[in-house]
């Protein structure tokens, strides 16, 4: 069992506050099943969010990009930072257009980003990324040199204030709508699927799918 999470007054969810989840553990799941979130940061006076590959180790996550990054710098700088995080489960078709609605599990990390600058721990951390994003893939490919390392920004964000809210099921219609009979109601379910890997044209000689990548695909290896 994990702890639960102890919501400050910014992670509190006011808005559906009985699809708020408290579960830590929740939190993790979410993080864990999405492979992008959304880096929130002022910049000169103005929100600017962008999509930001992340992976999480333990009750961290660590982001990453180039140095050249607006956002990753002016985060690196010690202001408060959100990161998003949502998965689209389907979409709740109602019986009104008020009552239609999507099925989700979102999670929003407050707090502030520490830049990633010991040699270990920036290793470690693009390990965590590279396995959350394409497992496999630290062993297999190329590390990085120390020019590429010393081109990629990491930022580390504690989970400590976070929040998770899910909702899942049929619509909410209005009694009346349901008694009338005269719509039909329902979810469409969204499911992600990896498609059959498509090999690079530049590969020279002939190649299999490695292992760890069909894997992930679903499909056969010998």
């Amino acid at each position: 069992m994990t702890p639960p999470l102890s919501p400050t007054d910014r992670s509190t969810v006011k808005r559906g506050k009985h699809r708020a989840v408290t579960d830590r553990s929740a939190l993790h799941a979410v993080l864990d099943a999405a492979l992008v979130c959304h880096l929130a940061v002022v910049v000169d006076g103005a929100p600017l969010v962008l999509p930001t590959g992340f992976g999480r180790d333990g009750d961290r996550i660590y982001l990453h990009g180039s140095t050249g990054a607006r956002s990753l710098r002016e985060a690196a700088t010690g202001v408060p930072v959100c990161v998003a995080v949502t998965v689209l489960d389907g979409v709740v078709y109602a019986r009104s257009v008020f009552d239609h609605s999507m099925n989700y599990r979102a999670a929003v990390v407050h707090g502030t980003a520490v830049p990633v600058t010991d040699p270990d721990e920036k290793t470690r951390a693009l390990r965590v990324l590279t396995e959350h994003i394409a497992p496999g893939s630290w062993d297999y490919a190329r590390r990085p040199t120390a020019k590429e390392l010393a081109a990629t920004s990491v930022l580390a964000l504690d989970l400590t204030e976070a929040s998770v809210k899910i909702r899942s099921g049929p619509p909410g219609d209005e009694e009346d709508d349901v008694l009338a009979g005269e719509k039909w109601a329902g979810v469409l379910p969204l499911h992600a699927a990896w498609g059959k890997p498509v090999a690079d044209p530049s590969l020279v000689g002939e190649w299999e799918v490695p292992p760890h990548v069909a894997r992930r695909a679903g499909t056969p290896h010998d």
